[in-house]
Order: C-alpha cells, then structure tokens, then sequence
C-alpha cells in the first residue's frame, strides 16, 4: 500500500495498460498541437482579432463540460471502448472542419464563429474521450491494488504531450504550415483509436438503474478546493503559452518533467507532504519572474525548464491527492476532476493571455506572479490542511 508521502513509481505493465497510456499521450498531443500554432494561424495568417483568438482558444474549455455529465450513461449503454473511438472520431471531424473551412470564402464573422463552434465540439469530445480513457479504460483492467500506479503512470504520458504536442506542431507549422498540423493532429487520433482497437476489454453488464444524467466519473464536488489551488496553477501556465511559442520553450519544458520526475524520487521521498507543491510552485514563480526581470539567453532555457519541474511536481501531487480524497467506487470521478481543473485552467489562462494582455508580456508576467502567490499562499494556509481532515485513504 502507497503511504500518503511514497511517490509513485513506473513498473513493468502488461501491454494493454502501455497500448493505453500510449493512446493517452497521442490524443493529447493532438490537442496541444494547437496551443502555439493556432493563434498565430488565427492572427497571422487569418487576419482575426486577439480578442476574436482569446475567444476560440478560450471556448475549448467550455466543451470540456458538455459531455461529462453523460459519460456514466454513455460507458453503461455501450461499449466503453467504443465510446473513447466514437470521441476521438469526432475529435477528428471537428479537426476536419476547420481543415475544410480555411479555404472557404466567407465572411470573417462566419469563420470567427464556425471555428468556435468547432473549438467546443473539439473540447467537448476530448473531454469526453479523456473521461472514458483515465476514468474507466485504464482503472477496469488493472487489478485494484495497482490502480492508483496506473493512473498515475498515464497521466504522465498525457503530461508529456503537453511539450510533445507542441514541439511537433512548431515544427510542421514552420515547415509546411498549419493544414499540415491539423493533419498530423488527426494521424495522432487515429494512432490513438488503433492502440484502443488492440486491446481486448472485458464485457461488463450494465446496471440496472441508469441515470442518463450523473456525477458520477465526471466530477467529485468534495474535492472543490484541490480543483481551485490547481486551476490556479495551470491558469498559470494557459497565460505563459500565449507569450511563448519557440521549439527551445517546450523542449526545456520537456526537460523540465524528466528533472520533475527525478527530483520525485530522490528528494521527495520522505519528504514533508507539502513540500512538493510549495516546491513545485516556487520553481513556477522564480520562472516567471526570471522571465520578467532578467533578458539573458539563458533565461530561455532555466525558465521553462523550471516551469516543467513546477508542472510536474505539482501535477503529480494533486492527482495523489484527488485520488486519496476520493471515497469507494469515486477513483474515476476523481481521475476526470482532476483533468477538469488542468485543462479548464489552460483554456481560461489563455483566453485570459490574449483578451486583456495581448502585446504586454511585461503585464502578464506580473498578473501570473500574483497568481502564483495566491496559489501558493493558498496551499499552504488553507487547501493542505483542509485536505488532510477529509481525504479518506
């Protein structure tokens, strides 16, 4: 059994579970693709506003919630591998709308608005997929006492296509331009959907009582104050990625996850349980304000690479934590609360980036350290504690 302070580490798995975590990193990629490519696509190439970009980079995280509630249902009614295929087949028709519609002649006012609709139909359906994959896939076919390994040994495939994902859009972008990264995006779906397609999933019966309507793998309201304290961090990070759209930015992330992962195993070991998240947002915020005050070369590379040791740490520890908070049978609702509070802090964070900040990184900067220090202080004088009277393993 995990003690509330052991870090998780990565064993030998069947391949089923790897097929996953594997299908699990390809369909995030494919979203991140779009995180330093698409505005400059929208604003360059497109000709659209910041604020018409703060808008269509921002409604993703509206989708986010669309489906969650229906999830439960859905995975009840049919088979849940099928359900992650038919999400990220429409994860790839919403791609290749956009695809279709960046040729067409029609106003900008249409195109501002098809692109939107097609953002949360994106969202939406990534949502949908993520919820199903970690939530369900993942948990039903590992034996119970290696569940919280497995959760967190996918999740860190899907935080490596946080710098992946855009690390391959830069360079297709640079090379062939922005239809060729929506193509790419749908050749990581589909490589996704043929990892899902190798794996033999057990038959479970549905239940008698179904509710088409449900909390229940969509998310834990007990855990209302872990979802804050980690949306403000990843708020964070949303705003750094509008300012920030370089192969050197995201491979130090990269960088940054692997010093995390090593940094997990010797020096947070038997370490205070809060260290690792004050840690984890302290390299955030010497980050960022090495990013403010300081313009030499080699701030290109220490700060994003602190950022991606901040992510990690960070990351890492709310997931522990989502899953020690939640109660028998709430280890999926806890696993899709927490994807809810990282990826609705991007989206917000970037809207946030390109609405009010456009054009003013110095302004920027200064508002993400204010908000790290609010997550930090909160934390540290309120979150932990109240997570230590009510987690219940």
């Amino acid at each position: 059994m995990y003690t509330q302070n052991t870090p998780v580490h990565v064993k030998l798995w069947h391949k089923e579970f790897w097929y996953m975590a594997v299908a699990n990193l390809f369909v995030t990629a494919s979203v991140y693709m779009y995180v330093p490519v698409m505005p400059l696509w929208l604003m360059k190439d497109k000709g659209f506003s910041n604020i018409e970009t703060a808008v269509i980079m921002g409604v993703y995280g509206i989708g986010l919630y669309l489906l969650g509630g229906f999830c439960s249902a859905l995975v009840q009614y049919f088979r849940r591998y099928k359900v992650f295929l038919f999400a990220a087949l429409m994860m790839g028709l919403a791609v290749g709308g956009v695809n279709h519609l960046a040729d067409l002649g029609a106003s900008e006012e249409t195109h501002v608005a098809i692109i939107t609709a097609l953002r949360v139909l994106f969202g939406a359906s990534f949502g949908l997929a993520q919820m199903v994959l970690n939530s369900t896939l993942i948990i039903d076919t590992c034996e119970s006492f290696k569940r919280t390994e497995a959760n967190y040994s996918a999740t860190w495939f899907g935080r490596f296509a946080i710098a992946l994902g855009p690390i391959a859009s830069i360079f297709v972008y640079n090379q062939w331009g922005f239809n060729m990264v929506l193509v790419s995006s749908v050749v990581c779906l589909l490589m996704a959907m043929l990892f899902i397609l190798n794996i033999k999933f057990p038959f479970k019966a549905p239940d008698d009582n179904i509710s088409k309507f449900s909390l229940d793998r969509f998310f834990l309201p007990q855990g209302i104050w872990l979802f804050i304290n980690l949306m403000l961090t990843s708020v964070v990070v949303g705003m750094v990625f509008t300012i920030c759209n370089t192969l050197t930015f995201y491979s130090m992330i990269m960088c940054g996850f692997i010093l995390s992962l090593i940094a997990r195993k010797y020096a947070f070991e038997n370490a205070d349980l809060r260290s690792e998240t004050l840690s984890g947002l302290l390299f955030i915020g010497a980050a960022l304000l090495l990013m403010l005050l300081r313009k030499q070369d080699i701030v290109g590379y220490i700060a994003p690479a602190f950022i991606g040791i901040g992510i990690g740490l960070v990351g890492s520890r709310f997931l522990l934590f989502y899953i020690k908070l939640s109660r028998h049978c709430q280890r999926g609702t806890s696993q899709s609360s927490y994807f809810l509070s990282w990826e609705s802090g991007i989206a917000l964070g970037m809207f946030l980036g390109f609405y009010f900040f456009y054009n003013n990184p110095q302004m920027l900067l200064s508002v993400s350290i204010g908000i790290t220090a609010a997550a930090i202080l909160m934390y540290r004088f309120f979150t932990h504690s109240w997570y230590m009277k009510h987690k219940n393993r």
